[in-house]
């Protein structure tokens, strides 16, 4: 709440959090809300919408999801609940969740409560004081893909999580999933993005190793430190969260892995900064990951372009809330373009 928080805005007008009910109901339920609650908003997000609370000394974190109709399955605040509330034991990056509500009328949705970690958070640029520092872009790119293969090891009956998912057929109920909720949110047709759904029907690998997946891993969900950001401080947006094929966690970062040789409009629809100096490549990225983990990843290609669809099919979700009006977020107009270059770089992966 201070210069030093650029993640924290004013909650923008048509995403207000009414707290009339909300601040006595947290009262009752969380030990440290003493006084009045002050609401701001995480600027940064592109779907759950996530307001930091304040009340005197104490900070808590409240995730619901965005405004308007919502797929079936997508921003499950119980699922995020669930998942960081038992996971912070064994992996202490997940934040612990304290308290979980589906009672819409305390403020129109569902919602949970978790712990508030201090940090910055990486988009489409290195912040600027550490510019130009190619030790430190190779650092973090080792540490994002040893934290993802740290993640991939934590053992689900370890945290209470053994019955979480259903690992059987996990890569064929991800793509069927992701192909209805394309049919669901697109607005026009767009030959590329079908003929990629049929390379991907073709094409679909059995899956060789089950694990906790995040399902939405990439720099911009991990909150880093202030002063060293190749040092974790945790790994954020948890709702999508579940046991399947771990390959679908790596496939689904390196879609945002940008490299110097890249076709130029791939880094405008899916970017990490990690075509700057120092980032390893895509290929020493999959290396290590096979190294530290001893998972099979030869069948890397299916993995990589069903991550561009499932990208594809994310932005296209975001673009169809803006045009349907249910966000008003001026930095989602040009949307569509992102998808319709993201069928492009489908059609290059798969030949």
């Amino acid at each position: 709440m201070t210069p030093a928080d650029p993640e924290i805005i004013s909650v923008r007008p048509d995403e207000q959090l009414d707290t009339i009910r909300l601040e006595p109901y947290l009262k009752e339920r969380l030990a440290d809300a003493h006084g009045p609650v002050a609401v701001r908003q995480f600027g940064g997000g592109h779907a759950n919408l996530t307001y930091l609370l304040r009340f005197d000394d104490t900070e808590y974190v409240l995730r619901r999801p965005p405004l308007g109709p919502v797929a079936s399955s997508a921003h499950d605040m119980k699922r995020e609940h669930r998942v960081q509330s038992a996971l912070y034991k064994s992996y202490p990056m997940a934040p612990n969740s304290f308290l979980y509500c589906d009672d819409a009328a305390i403020i129109g949705a569902e919602f949970h409560v978790s712990e508030r970690r201090h940090g910055i958070v990486i988009r489409s640029e290195i912040p600027e004081r550490f510019a130009g520092d190619v030790g430190l872009n190779r650092r973090i790119g080792m540490m994002m893909i040893d934290s993802l293969a740290d993640f991939h090891a934590v053992d689900p009956d370890a945290v209470g999580l053994s019955e979480f998912g259903h690992p059987e057929g996990f890569v064929q109920r991800q793509l069927d999933g992701w192909i209805e909720r394309w049919q669901g949110a697109k607005d026009k047709d767009l030959p590329d993005i079908e003929k990629l759904i049929l390379w991907l029907s073709a094409a679909v690998p059995v899956s060789e190793h089950v694990a906790l997946v995040h399902n939405d891993f990439k720099l911009d969900n991990l909150l880093v430190d202030r002063d060293d950001p190749a040092k974790l401080v945790a790994l954020l947006d948890w709702d999508m969260c579940t046991k399947g094929d771990p390959l679908m966690d790596l496939g689904h970062m390196l879609n945002y892995w940008s490299q110097k040789d890249d076709d130029p409009e791939w880094r405008s629809v899916s970017s990490m900064p990690t075509w700057h100096d120092g980032f390893p490549s895509r290929d020493e990225i999959i290396q290590r990951y096979a190294r530290r983990t001893g998972f099979d990843t030869s069948r890397f290609d299916w993995y990589l372009a069903f991550g561009v669809f499932k990208l594809a099919v994310i932005v296209q979700q975001i673009y169809i809330r803006f045009l349907r009006g249910q966000t008003q977020d001026q930095r989602f107009a040009d949307f569509g373009d992102r998808v319709a270059g993201l069928g492009r770089k489908g059609m290059v992966l798969t030949g």
